[in-house]
């Protein structure tokens, strides 16, 4: 167990490697109840949503959720990526990371309301994750991808993030261990956030503090597809605008070693004995049997350009690659 954005978190139950194999092979369920979740309801909640948010609720309706970010108004950094549930009509859960759901109640106008300390969320991830989990409950084991629907006293979204298909369940907090119990006792492995590091990163999904954050946006990141320009005006727009005519001037890429040692976060990245850019993340990939990071480079960089990642005073050489590193 760590602390982790103010929550006692678990890093691992059997360990990294097995818990990350379960996941690829069959099924596992990670704790991700330090994720927030703000409840905004009543006929102004779309509306203010729609202008916060760099996504267009437009392009899904009541029962589906959708992938979004909350950007700086100053300089289009990404402060927030969210995800929405869209519960009913005039009812939607906003869950951002743990260490923001303060911005997000302070930047709404809405009827908001935290009810992160009222419920767990359950991700049930992996390829035999809905098999599973249909002994339990044949229902949440039906929810599509990316929809969201209510199970008993579940709300159960076709969501994750681990690159696997599966689903979260937000359940009550005081049911939350009793059903943990159940789908431990139906084959699902439990697994801890030093797994959830490793498959989301092998996945090619950014993790805010590292590929998202202050001075990072979502071109930089290389999440385009997150903002919908055709949608009027959101907060942001007009630094994110800007910095699209002028072009990134740099983009997230992936790197692959030859080994098992990858480059950590803020290892400098060189070409030529010139500083290139910085490592955001990396680690050993247990799918492929060596090192992969994630880095900002420069945006004339293509894949299989050569470059050198400082770690700790030696350099490592590494490959640029496309994302994700593991396609499923």
């Amino acid at each position: 167990m760590a602390e982790f954005g103010g929550w006692e978190m678990p890093i691992q139950y059997t360990g990294v490697l097995d818990e990350h194999r379960a996941c690829r092979a069959d099924a596992a369920v990670f704790d991700v109840s330090h994720l927030g979740s703000v409840e905004c309801t009543g006929p102004d909640a779309f509306t203010t949503l729609q202008r916060l948010f760099t996504n267009d609720l437009n392009r899904i309706e009541p029962g589906r959720a959708q992938y979004t970010h909350f950007l700086d108004a100053d300089d289009a950094h990404v402060v927030d990526d969210i995800i929405v549930w869209w519960v009913e009509p005039e009812r939607f859960f906003v869950m951002p990371n743990a260490s923001n759901t303060d911005r997000i109640l302070d930047a709404l106008d809405t009827d908001a309301t935290d009810i992160t300390a009222t419920r767990a969320v359950l991700a049930v991830q992996g390829p035999n994750a809905r098999a599973r989990l249909r002994t339990i409950s044949a229902a949440a084991a039906a929810v599509p991808r990316f929809a969201v629907e209510r199970v008993g006293d579940w709300i159960v979204a076709g969501t994750g993030y681990t690159g696997e298909d599966g689903v979260e369940i937000h359940v009550a907090a005081d049911r939350a261990a009793g059903v943990f119990e159940e789908l431990v006792a139906a084959g699902v492995a439990p697994a801890g956030l030093g797994a959830r590091d490793t498959l989301r990163l092998e996945a090619g999904l950014p993790l805010h503090g590292h590929e998202l954050g202050p001075g990072i946006t979502p071109l930089q990141a290389r999440l385009g597809w997150v903002v919908r320009w055709d949608k009027g005006d959101f907060r942001g727009r007009a630094a994110l605008q800007a910095e699209r005519d002028a072009g990134p001037r740099r983009l997230l890429d992936g790197l692959a070693f030859s080994g098992r040692q990858p480059g950590r976060d803020g290892a400098v990245v060189s070409q030529d004995g010139r500083e290139v850019g910085v490592v955001t993340s990396g680690n050993f990939s247990p799918t492929l049997g060596h090192g992969i990071a994630f880095a900002f480079l420069p945006p004339d960089f293509e894949p299989a350009a050569e470059v050198e990642v400082d770690v700790r005073g030696k350099p490592l050489p590494a490959t640029v690659v496309k994302t994700p590193f593991v396609t499923r």
